[in-house]
């Protein structure tokens, strides 16, 4: 591990994968870390060279307090890759991550060789807006602990959780050790989330990949910004909740390996 300074904030990196292979950029979900890529790692790191950040506040990133925009995570994101030489970058985000690959394809085209947008949301509607209210309170008065269980059973389905309990004890990890000024600005950033308009307008090849059961953003409103996209693709996992990649993650790789191997026109 090792850490970058960009816009005045120190992101913890990994680099990992083959030398001189074509880039690959993961971007994890709010509250997690980049260990959230561990499974697509271990599967893509024989064809690719793999770049995975924590994004500011979260994992041992820098917290920064204040709110934050996706416009902001998506400078991190250029600020990485110019610090490092990375012209161009497949890139792979899921939640938060997704939207911000999304901002990614919008004002910097040249620079995403292909996307995949997981399990994300392309608007910030009122009621989702709305929701993050409560739980930014949570967060200020009660800590991230507070905030472990709620998560859990927005992003995972009981019988997962029972039948799977290593997997979100890592995952209940990772809530509580995101910061509070981190959980906090990017929970206001996706309060700001405004691309629905403007996907037509990108040009990059784009994957969309949905959990069958994500509660937390639902198929419907992956398969219409999909719709917006001419050209674009839409796969659903299923089973899967919110993280699609970690609890179905042999089809989430399979998904995006194919995508991946499809040549650019």
């Amino acid at each position: 591990m090792s850490k970058i300074s960009v816009n005045g904030v120190y992101l913890n990196v990994e680099i990992e994968g083959i030398e001189r292979g074509p880039w690959i950029t993961f971007s994890h979900s709010h509250a997690t870390n980049l260990s959230l890529w561990d499974e697509q790692v271990a599967h893509f790191r024989r064809d690719f060279r793999i770049l995975r950040y924590d994004t500011r506040g979260h994992g041992k990133s820098d917290a920064v307090k204040g709110a934050c925009t996706v416009e902001t995570l998506v400078s991190d994101v250029i600020g990485l890759w110019d610090v490092l030489g990375i012209m161009k970058s497949h890139f792979i985000g899921l939640s938060l991550g997704g939207t911000t690959g999304i901002g990614l394809a919008i004002h910097h085209p040249n620079r995403i060789s292909k996307l995949a947008a997981c399990n994300c949301h392309g608007v910030a509607s009122p009621e989702f807006s709305a929701a993050w209210n409560p739980r930014i309170e949570v967060a200020l008065l009660r800590g991230m602990r507070a905030l472990v269980d709620p998560t859990l059973e927005r992003w995972f389905s009981l019988e997962f959780r029972q039948s799977n309990a290593a997997l979100v004890a890592e995952v209940a990890r990772m809530i509580r050790s995101t910061s509070i000024e981190g959980y906090v600005g990017c929970a206001r950033a996706l309060q700001g989330i405004a691309y629905q308009e403007h996907l037509e307008s990108i040009r990059t090849p784009t994957l969309f990949i949905a959990g069958a059961q994500d509660k937390a953003a639902q198929p419907a409103g992956i398969r219409l910004m999909q719709q917006c996209l001419p050209g674009a693709r839409y796969v659903e996992v299923d089973p899967a909740g919110h993280l699609s990649n970690l609890e179905n993650p042999r089809r989430f790789n399979e998904a995006v390996g194919a995508f991946l191997t499809v040549p650019i026109d």
